[in-house]
């Protein structure tokens, strides 16, 4: 059985396996066919990013589900967050999110929720999996695809974005300089923090379909950081393609991680008696300074594997509030169970409002270890410890971290490549320390293709 799933969904090259148009459809087929029975025809809702591959994976996901007899409505370019709070207060069956989030056009991806607005759990992935794999059954191709449209469903998205926080409070008429990274979040982010009071300049919002992400966003500070200096802006927000997550510049053009994020939102819900259990979820990523803080301040950090699927699962089952990722994946489980790149601007923005403090101050709480991140391109996810170099290699330098520091490899969910993370108190030993590793893993795993 082809494994379709990774940590975010199905992810590749647009036309290419297991993106390819067959394969696409055939997804949309199986999807209906394993969801539970309920006597009535299912309803799915389908939105994306502004990739110029989603019309026609759009397209073939319609004729796969459709002819299951399911009833397709699209949104249209929408957050990923959006389609999965409008899947559950629309009641729709299903939601399926088009996008390859802060990868680059050429790519893109499938990622589905459940009536319930929260991402596929794994037992689910494997029986949509299992279904495509079956070859007992066919997609109908003479039956007629038939998408309705109904961009307006966005409004209820924003509505429940405004129930965050209502106005701008002593913040009004503040400079705030947003990067809608030529994808998703155009559609929904300069409107409402206009309305909000915010004076508003944008940048990333002329997605031509094939600019998402393109130097700019969230894994692209620069030209928000200059953004901000130049227009002597309070602050600016960075969503990456499909708008589930949210980075920062404080008024010095200073970025601000979700660590950091994580800390003063958590620092903030444990005084107003909103951090149940005094514990929120990050991954194995991040920062071992965001752990310590926390620590100081009683809040226990409990860490899940990358992916925020795996923060809001931990989430779920502790009963927990608040949890995300480094990269700005930020869960406020009062909002959604899922990212929500918008929503956490919010959050920080009514936090900066009700303290009185500026951003730099509040993520001033932070004390980050010096870390380092090597991405190697490898040819195969080979088990990296049963090949001697790489093994010895790795041996080494976890005898120096020891006690001093953290070191964690693991394989990138949606790319083929082997991330090297070092954190240590020196920048310039652990960054050889990684680059030590990276040599070993190239010489025995490399691709440079």
């Amino acid at each position: 059985m082809t494994k379709l799933f990774g940590t975010d969904g199905i992810r590749a090259k647009a036309g290419t396996a297991p993106l390819d148009p067959p394969t696409v459809c055939r997804v949309g087929a199986a999807l209906v066919r394993v969801l539970p029975v309920t006597g009535a025809a299912p309803r799915i809702l389908i939105g994306g990013d502004t990739r110029e591959s989603c019309s026609w994976i759009a397209a073939e996901l319609t004729r796969g589900l459709t002819a299951e007899g399911a009833t397709a409505v699209s949104v249209g370019v929408t957050p990923t967050p959006g389609v999965a709070y409008l899947t559950r207060s629309e009641g729709f069956d299903a939601g399926i999110v088009i996008s390859a989030s802060h990868n680059p056009y050429e790519d893109n991806g499938i990622k589905i929720f459940s009536g319930r607005g929260e991402k596929l759990d794994e037992a689910f992935e494997r029986r949509i999996e299992a279904m495509v794999a079956d070859t007992t059954w066919r997609v109908d191709n003479a039956a007629a695809a038939s998408l309705e449209h109904r961009p307006a469903l966005r409004d209820h998205y924003t509505a429940h974005l405004m129930k965050v926080v209502s106005g701008a409070g002593r913040l009004a008429g503040s400079r705030l300089v947003v990067d809608c990274a030529n994808g998703a979040t155009t559609t929904v982010a300069p409107e409402l923090f206009r309305r909000l009071g915010f004076n508003v300049i944008v940048i990333g919002d002329e997605p031509n379909g094939r600019n998402i992400n393109l130097n700019c966003g969230s894994t692209h500070l620069e030209l928000l950081q200059k953004t901000v200096l130049e227009t002597s802006a309070r602050l600016g927000v960075a969503f990456d393609g499909d708008g589930d997550r949210a980075l920062f510049v404080d008024h010095r053009g200073q970025a601000i991680d979700g660590d950091a994020v994580l800390l003063l939102a958590g620092i903030q819900l444990q005084k107003e008696n909103r951090l149940p259990g005094n514990a929120i979820v990050a991954t194995v990523m991040s920062n071992i300074g965001l752990e310590l803080a926390l620590k100081e301040r009683n809040i226990e950090l409990l860490r899940a594997p990358v992916g925020d699927k795996y923060v809001m699962e931990q989430m779920l089952a502790r009963g927990i509030a608040l949890g995300g990722e480094q990269s700005g994946h930020i869960i406020f489980a009062d909002h959604l169970f899922t990212g929500d790149g918008i929503a956490t601007a919010l959050q920080v923005l009514r936090i900066i409002d009700v303290t009185g403090r500026e951003l730099d101050d509040l993520a001033g709480a932070l004390v980050a270890y010096p870390q380092v991140l090597v991405n190697v391109r490898v040819r195969e996810r080979a088990d990296y410890m049963g090949i001697p170099a790489i093994a010895d290699s790795i041996k080494r330098v976890e005898e120096r971290v020891d006690g001093q520091g953290r070191l964690l490899i693991r394989y990138s969910g949606t790319e083929p490549l082997l991330r090297i993370m070092i954190e240590g108190r020196n920048d310039g030993e652990i960054r050889q320390w990684a680059n030590d590793i990276a040599e070993a893993v190239k010489g025995a795993l490399g691709d440079e293709w």
